[in-house]
């Protein structure tokens, strides 16, 4: 035979093998897909312990004892309290299932896919952003023809909602109703917390820096807002509430990106809550019900984080059920349960050279027009206070927070700027509730240290006086009451009471208050419903606490 004779053949041979491979080839595709026909879909199946496994397993870190352990995410995510005995400290420890290699290769691989099956119908079906996740994801997982167990179906499924939908490595901390704020100093620093058995406490949670940057952008648009090394400040609302403040980068602070969120409660705060929490007592709250019911304005002061809007919306539940109220808040933090109200917010301009800002001074200046009898400020700091007080003194009832921890300071950061208020015009500011973040047996607590009433301007020495109605005693932790009421006399003569209506009124409301506690009625609307029917028909629903 000769060589071209030779090299022809190996040649037919070579193509007659390609050929085999390629038909080898659809009939192993065509296989499979028999295979995946006859097993139908994949079927999520819902987990079961019993069945499954545990998918989260943990040991405790050397030199540290687990001191409390509690789910947050239930079968996917809990918290671990661990102490070390040669630190002298707590740390919060986050546990997640952990994945193996496979596992983590194909999460990363319906992280890289996932998007291109999302469409603008599937945003705007109403159908909850979790369950379209996990339709999509179960349907890539199939379209993959791979063996796969539902443990790890399971695992990449919560890995999927995690990033997409949660806060990704914050997720359990922001799962957590213990944590009121999570704060991140920069790159490589331990996340701490503000916990509410354990204070501030350290986490196993850092950050990198290419990640820590990438979060703080996903934050900001969460919020709807845009964060870039041009304006690297942003603050803002989460969609859940929770107020956020970030910086991007190393622009303005030299560790990096850093994040503070503080936790938007989701459940309102009720006068329940601040007799169960020691804020207040019933007969205080019982007072400052019947002082919002006639009319009366106030101010909660203290410093950050005292609880002053906690304690103003609170009260602001008082306010009868039909009166109009308009709300201003620079983030949205109040929940009423009133039909008749206008809740508004500032809103920072789009594009700066065209579109202008819409503060606080704005919104209250429209809310005037409005015809409001309850006008309710977030916080005063700036002219729109001056703007309050004109209308207290032209017949609104107000109330408002603002940073100050004494009836002093409030006076002083009054008169002084920005501010600016007129003492003539303080005399409209019927109530001042003092407000203070303290330890009390070796827990931070918060209480109403103060309920001031101003009776008005001394004529000889032109300085404002008040009036002691509650004080805190931090020795008893009790709370005392103190004088005569010049607000509960006014509210007397006004209503045409005698001084036993008066205390029958007060102590009616004291006995509402003591009942829902006692009941463990802490619901919010089964708050604002006791008290609504009071105003609608006060004798039977005394009658019916008994």
């Amino acid at each position: 035979m000769t060589r071209s004779k030779k090299s022809a053949e190996s040649g037919e041979t070579g193509k007659m093998g390609n050929e085999q491979e390629m038909v080898y080839d659809l009939f192993r595709d065509f296989y499979d897909y028999l295979k995946r026909l006859r097993r139908g879909s994949m079927q999520l199946e819902p987990y079961d312990s019993a069945k499954f496994g545990e998918l989260v397993k943990f040991r405790e870190p050397d030199g540290y004892t687990e001191v409390e352990r509690y789910w947050v995410n239930e079968p996917f995510a809990f918290v671990s309290i661990l102490y070390s005995e040669e630190k002298k400290e707590h740390i919060y420890y986050t546990v997640e299932p952990e994945l193996t290699l496979f596992e983590r290769t194909v999460l990363e691989t319906v992280h890289e896919n996932i998007l291109d099956m999302l469409s603008l119908e599937d945003a705007t079906s109403g159908v909850p952003r979790e369950h379209v996740l996990e339709e999509k994801t179960i349907k890539l997982l199939d379209g993959y023809s791979i063996d796969i167990e539902m443990p790890s179906v399971h695992k990449v499924l919560y890995y999927v909602k995690r990033n997409y939908t949660g806060f990704e490595r914050i997720d359990p901390m922001m799962r957590d109703p213990d944590i009121e704020d999570v704060s991140c100093d920069g790159v490589g620093v331990p996340i701490f917390l503000y916990h509410r058995k354990y204070q501030n406490i350290k986490t196993n949670v850092t950050f990198e820096e290419k990640r820590l940057d990438q979060f703080i952008i996903k934050l900001s648009q969460k919020c709807g807002k845009h964060v870039s090394i041009g304006e690297p400040l942003v603050n803002a609302a989460l969609p859940d509430g929770s107020r956020l403040n970030a910086t991007l980068g190393r622009e303005v602070t030299f560790r990096g990106g850093s994040f503070t969120i503080r936790k938007f409660r989701q459940s309102a705060f009720t006068p329940v809550d601040l007799v169960e929490y020691g804020t207040a007592s019933p007969e205080m709250l019982a007072f400052l019900w019947l002082a919002v019911e006639n009319g009366k304005s106030m101010i909660f002061a203290g410093a950050t984080a005292a609880g002053k809007t906690s304690s103003m919306n609170a009260v602001s539940l008082f306010i009868p059920p039909m009166a109009k109220i308009v709300s201003i808040e620079d983030t949205q933090e109040l929940r009423l349960h009133h039909l008749n109200w206008i809740g508004s917010v500032t809103r920072e301009s789009f594009v700066k050279a065209s579109v202008r800002d819409i503060d606080m001074y704005e919104l209250l200046r429209q809310a005037l027009r409005q015809r409001p009898e309850y006008i309710i400020v977030g916080e005063i700091r700036g002219k729109e206070a001056l703007t309050l007080f004109q209308a207290m003194n032209t017949g609104h009832t107000t109330y408002s927070t603002m940073h100050a921890d004494s009836v002093y300071a409030v006076v002083n950061r009054l008169e002084g700027e920005p501010i600016n208020i007129p003492r003539v015009m303080m005399r409209a500011l019927d109530l001042l509730c003092i407000q203070v973040l303290v330890h009390v047996n070796g827990r931070r607590v918060r209480r109403m240290e103060s309920i001031v009433e101003f009776t008005g301007i001394d004529p000889s020495s032109n300085d404002l006086m008040f009036n002691d109605l509650f004080k805190w005693d931090p020795a008893s932790d009790k709370f005392r009451k103190s004088g005569k009421s010049f607000v509960l006399s006014e509210i007397m003569n006004k209503r045409g009471w005698s001084e036993k209506q008066l205390n029958t009124e007060l102590k009616n409301r004291q006995r509402i208050i003591e009942h829902l506690v006692n009941t463990n009625i802490k619901d919010e609307a089964d708050v604002v419903l006791m008290i609504q029917s009071y105003y609608v028909d006060p004798d039977k629903v005394i009658s019916e606490i008994g």
